[in-house]
């Protein structure tokens, strides 16, 4: 009897197990399909998209593409916003409102709203859900809906090589430098110099580079040691395999 009740509960799960199969195999072949690249843009017509870059699917909302220019091996996360313009189907004239510089990654969930110019430098990296806008709400009447007031909006310019945390708000008008790390959680406006790291809401600067005394105040840990030069993948692959067998043993 016991044999015969595993036998029926066993028949019980595999139409289920075969439908979750079919559910992920089907996943993995959309996201394959509706990926937007330089090659398949689907629908989207962008002002350029460089080689090698790629939005994944499902993407977020996204128009005012002929006046969006993207970088060559950019990655953009699943669910990402990019707009320019207030809304669809604006003329802006003959200049690309949102540029992403080559090697930008978005992740997952971010927005990048530009009403007016918004730049992003090569190799600037973007943990999930960032929010850089080039615009604001205004309150000055206080008897209008603040939602119904027209916006404040000023450009954004985000230098190369920076590093932006996830959760991070860039305002309006926010000018950052090269290098530049962006906390987590933090919201940013006004100018932050080159290698510069800020934090909080508002964000301040908490440690700079001096090119005399270095980082100011001194980092608490240790740089990384670096790969040594003619190291191969495989190389490092090996290595791990080793550890993963004396961990193991």
């Amino acid at each position: 009897m016991p044999k015969n009740r595993n036998t029926f509960s066993f028949l019980a799960r595999w139409p289920r197990r075969a439908a979750s199969r079919a559910v992920h195999h089907g996943w993995i072949w959309a996201q394959r399909a509706g990926a937007v690249t330089a090659e398949h843009p689907g629908r989207l017509r962008f002002g350029a998209i460089g080689e090698g870059t790629r939005l994944a699917f499902p993407q977020g909302t996204v128009f005012g593409e002929p006046w969006i220019e993207l970088g060559a091996h950019c990655i953009i996360g699943e669910q990402v916003t990019l707009t320019a313009g207030m809304m669809p189907d604006l003329d802006l004239g003959p200049e690309p409102i949102l540029t992403l510089g080559d090697g930008v990654v978005l992740g997952r969930g971010s927005h990048v709203i530009a009403d007016t110019t918004v730049s992003i430098g090569s190799d600037t990296y973007c943990g999930p859900y960032v929010y850089i806008t080039s615009t604001n709400h205004s309150y000055d009447d206080p008897h209008e809906p603040v939602g119904k007031q027209w916006p404040r909006m000023e450009p954004v310019a985000i230098g190369p090589g920076c590093w932006i945390g996830t959760g991070a708000v860039i305002l309006p008008g926010a000018r950052l430098g090269r290098n530049v790390v962006v906390a987590a959680g933090a919201v940013v406006r006004g100018e932050v110099a080159d290698h510069a790291v800020v934090a909080g809401a508002p964000a301040r600067v908490v440690r700079s580079w001096d090119p005399e005394k270095g980082w100011q105040p001194p980092l608490r840990t240790p740089a990384p040691v670096p790969i040594p030069e003619g190291v191969t993948p495989e190389q490092l692959l090996a290595l791990a395999d080793m550890d993963e067998a004396r961990e193991t043993s």
